[in-house]
């Protein structure tokens, strides 16, 4: 096959990816790998994080169950040894007729210093790939007293606020206000389901490491608000009935058809009048995507802020600019609509676009990306897995549930760590992070 031969940087053909979550990392490094390093293109990676983790587990933050700094990646470390250029900054703006996407001043959050200025960079190639949000709906009190669990300094700062409201509880002699030491839970999805079971677990671990004084099964309350009619409402019924079934023996209170209307600092209220006590509040309901895309020089967006795209990825309006992941609605060949908002599909639109943008290097026309439902797993902490596996590749779905479920969805993060690390280090990561778990706590305690 034929390459393209370039005789100075300047030349080469320039990928700009804008986002580096699950899809975007993956891509960049992938591309980097095999583009990047042979001197076929030049990639660049735009992100304002400084290092990244793997969103769906989160909640785990926030429980306490994994410390962010064995996981996180480091953007400039992995920049370095994958052959790609990592450029700190949250990208503003966008000039499709010179190419440019322009990029805000990088201010350091926590010293108030500015890092970058304000810069643009040309492409030849952009991939858009800046996820999701949780969408609040314009609901009063949230941006005011609940946590978002959007970044891992969100979840932190969950976890936090829990364990100072434990060592708080146990250190006051008067009674328990009635919304101390009670969550509440706002969005019953993936997200919302597993951070209250890993909460049951977590609490109680937490609580026994020498703060008698509180009862976990009297003094702590965890409720698990959805406005729907059932938990985990994009998937099966039969997992939201298996997953409901096992948080109701662990004494977490589900609260189904109970819309929220507004947050306050000591609680929730909801449609109906009725106010749920709650010292700690998690917003994990609604997607949508940021909402700078739907100014982004004209390109087509959804009501939901994605970028509407072709089945090659391109944008509808610009057949230079690709989306990928959460912030692209894709549209799902073979069956209506668009494909949901998994970690799944990130990945494979980011497998899927290595090979395409090859195909674009070389004047080849692009082939149309095809989403391969493998099912949905939920891991409800220590207590179980229950999910619906390889839905696409069987004609329909096969239940799972128990130890066998629990090692695939961990199978799903080792994909990812395969992706970013390659096998030897992964294999390593993975040892390392084993033999130290007997000298560490179980739970984070601070």
């Amino acid at each position: 096959m034929r390459q393209r031969k370039h005789t100075s940087i300047d030349a080469l053909h320039r990928i700009v990816i804008v986002g580096g979550g699950a899809g975007g990392l993956e891509l960049a490094t992938r591309l980097g790998d095999t583009l990047g390093k042979r001197g076929l293109a030049q990639v660049t990676l735009i992100e304002k994080a400084r290092t990244h983790f793997w969103k769906p587990h989160l909640h785990e933050i926030a429980a306490g169950t994994v410390d962010l700094n064995t996981h996180a990646v480091d953007y400039l470390a992995q920049s370095h040894w994958h052959c790609f250029r990592y450029r700190m900054g949250e990208m503003t703006g966008l000039d499709r007729v010179r190419r440019e996407v322009h990029v805000a001043p990088f201010i350091d959050p926590d010293e108030g210093e500015e890092v970058a200025g304000q810069r643009v960079f040309v492409y030849d190639t952009l991939v858009i790939a800046v996820g999701s949000l949780n969408n609040d709906f314009g609901t009063p009190g949230v941006q005011e007293h609940a946590i978002l669990l959007e970044t891992p300094a969100q979840a932190e700062r969950f976890h936090r606020r829990l364990v100072n409201a434990c060592v708080r509880a146990h250190a006051q002699t008067a009674p328990l206000r009635p919304e101390q030491l009670q969550v509440a839970i706002i969005g019953a999805g993936a997200t919302g389901v597993e951070l209250a079971a890993e909460l049951h677990q977590t609490t109680r671990t937490l609580v026994s490491y020498g703060l008698d004084r509180i009862d976990p099964e009297r003094d702590i309350r965890l409720n698990l608000i959805e406005a729907g009619p059932r938990i985990l409402g994009a998937l099966p019924e039969r997992m939201s009935a298996s997953a409901r079934a096992l948080l109701e023996e662990l004494n977490v209170r589900v609260r189904t058809n109970a819309r929220v209307t507004a947050v306050t600092g000591t609680g929730v209220q909801l449609a109906s009048g009725e106010t749920i006590p709650a010292e700690l509040v998690v917003w994990a309901a609604g997607v949508k995507a940021p909402e700078f895309l739907a100014q982004l020089d004209g390109l087509e967006t959804n009501r939901i802020n994605q970028l509407v795209v072709h089945p090659t990825l391109q944008t509808t309006h610009d057949a230079n600019v690709f989306a990928i992941g959460d912030c692209a609605a894709a549209p799902w060949l073979g069956r209506e609509g668009t494909v949901p908002p998994r970690a799944q599909v990130a990945h494979q639109h980011a497998s899927h676009l290595v090979k395409q943008i090859r195909r674009r290097l070389l004047d080849q026309p692009l082939q149309p990306w095809r989403y391969r439902d493998f099912g949905s797993l939920v891991s409800l902490g220590k207590y179980s897995t229950v999910g619906n596996l390889m839905g696409s590749l069987i004609g329909g779905s096969l239940w799972i549930e128990g130890l066998f479920a629990r090692w695939m969805y961990q199978s799903l993060y080792k994909l990812h760590e395969l992706a970013l690390h390659g096998t030897w280090k992964t294999v390593l990561g993975t040892a390392a992070r084993f033999l130290a778990r007997p000298t560490l706590p179980t739970v984070k305690l601070h």
